[in-house]
């Protein structure tokens, strides 16, 4: 008797709970928020050499043999966030650089992630016009997680001085108290002097602290 007059309080708890959960998951999801319309240039603007474009939803960057840098910054600043993208790399050596701040006339000064093909460093941190590469992974750690000419995703999450880098799933960077830039902004990058065709899309961020 007590078995049956508990089942359906037990079966509505169990709605209750679900129902919740699932409406946690879905505003975690909702926080996510796209930094591309997959159509324009809309919220970003190239600097330097080499022609960025939009196709079939992503940004396309080619340039051959360019003599500067080619950049797609982004019109605003941020700060702590997590960053989500999915890149391809046919050619060249590009990146994806975080709060950086540009120097005239292609310098993006700041962090930037490796993004390429395999033995360039994928996934690896690099401070441009400062230390250098800051943590790089191994020859055998990149192979296991870069997919050449197919699409590959990537989150960086940046909370103060702790940056934590995955590439397809798993962790390829990560630096700790690191005393670099609180803020900046994000920036494509095409490597001068070489021939250079690379592809982001689905671009979105997590932001956690909105900088002002």
């Amino acid at each position: 008797m007590r078995l049956s007059k508990l089942a359906p309080a037990a079966s509505l708890a169990l709605a209750v709970l679900l129902t919740t959960n699932l409406a946690i998951g879905a505003d975690k999801e909702a926080a996510w928020k796209p930094l591309m319309d997959g159509k324009t240039l809309t919220g970003w603007h190239p600097v330097g050499d080499g022609q960025w474009t939009v196709e079939d939803g992503a940004f396309v960057g080619r340039a051959d043999k360019a003599k500067l840098y080619g950049l797609l910054v982004s019109d605003d600043v941020f700060s702590n966030c997590k960053v989500r993208f999915k890149f391809k790399c046919h050619s060249g050596d590009s990146g994806f650089y975080i709060r950086t701040i540009i120097k005239e006339p292609e310098k993006a000064n700041g962090l930037q992630v490796q993004v390429g093909r395999t033995k360039s460093g994928v996934g690896g941190i690099y401070e441009s016009y400062g230390r250098g590469w800051v943590s790089k992974p191994s020859d055998e750690l990149e192979k296991s997680y870069t997919k050449d000419d197919e699409w590959n995703e990537m989150v960086i999450d940046a909370d103060g001085g702790s940056v934590v880098v995955h590439v397809n799933g798993i962790k390829s960077a990560e630096l700790k108290d690191d005393p670099g830039r609180p803020e900046g902004h994000f920036a494509l990058q095409m490597h001068s002097g070489c021939v250079m065709h690379v592809l982001f899309k689905d671009i979105e961020i997590l932001d956690k602290n909105p900088a002002k």
